[in-house]
């Protein structure tokens, strides 16, 4: 492992099932940093709306939820699966939901040493001065296909072309918001995992970090 370095803050975003969380863990173990699954935060929100009986296009139910959810209150187990997923989907494109997990994702990143966090807009607007940014990508069908092997690994016998109609209705929607959509930073680095092993893009994702903190001294974590 490598001591973390202060301020040290690793900014991992892309679309659903590219490998993002898997790196970002293995970043996180590499560089003895805290992690935090943004992606997350958005699936407490849809599971709390879902649990309460609301519809889940409530915004102002939503709203009301992101401002006083217990994050030790879930089930990842829970959290991961298939329905969750596509209803977090549905809610992250609420501002006032976004704007209302902005603060817990910006205190997360500010621990002393830094963190590893990865979501969807981590590099462009939660720490957009991330010194490390990277966007991981993958083709929809391989991303389709890693998909439908976790949730068969869960008991879940969703069929392949339902779960690849999931993926790209997901990537239309995160990238069409108008609050802050899926798309790469303009200083991130591009790592398409589609041919690659996991510890093939680990490795690659290492690099990049390393090359990222030769190259840029640190920046506050929120600069504009």
């Amino acid at each position: 492992m490598t001591a973390p370095t202060a301020g040290l803050v690793i900014a991992v975003d892309g679309p659903a099932a590219s490998g993002k969380g898997t790196l970002a863990r293995r970043l996180s173990a590499h560089y003895s940093l805290p992690y935090l699954d943004t992606g997350l935060l958005y699936r407490m929100v849809a599971s709390a709306m879902l649990d309460a009986g609301h519809d889940i296009r409530d915004a102002a139910a939503a709203g009301e939820i992101v401002s006083r959810f217990d994050q030790g209150a879930f089930d990842e187990d829970v959290l991961r699966g298939r329905e969750i997923g596509e209803a977090a989907s549905v809610v992250a494109a609420m501002p006032a939901v976004r704007s209302g997990l902005i603060e817990r994702q910006r205190r997360f990143a500010a621990q002393p040493g830094g963190a590893v966090l990865d979501g969807r807009d981590i590099g462009t607007v939660i720490c957009p001065g991330a010194p490390a940014k990277l966007f991981v990508t993958a083709t929809p069908e391989v991303r389709a296909a890693r998909r439908h092997k976790e949730l068969a690994g869960r008991g879940e016998n969703a069929p392949f072309d339902g779960i690849l109609a999931d993926i790209r209705r997901r990537d239309a929607r995160d990238s069409g918001r108008s609050d802050a959509p899926l798309k790469a930073a303009d200083d991130a680095v591009i790592l398409d995992t589609s041919a690659l092993t996991i510890e093939e893009a680990l490795a690659a994702a290492i690099a990049i970090v390393e090359r990222r903190r030769a190259a840029s001294p640190e920046r506050p974590l929120t600069e504009r």
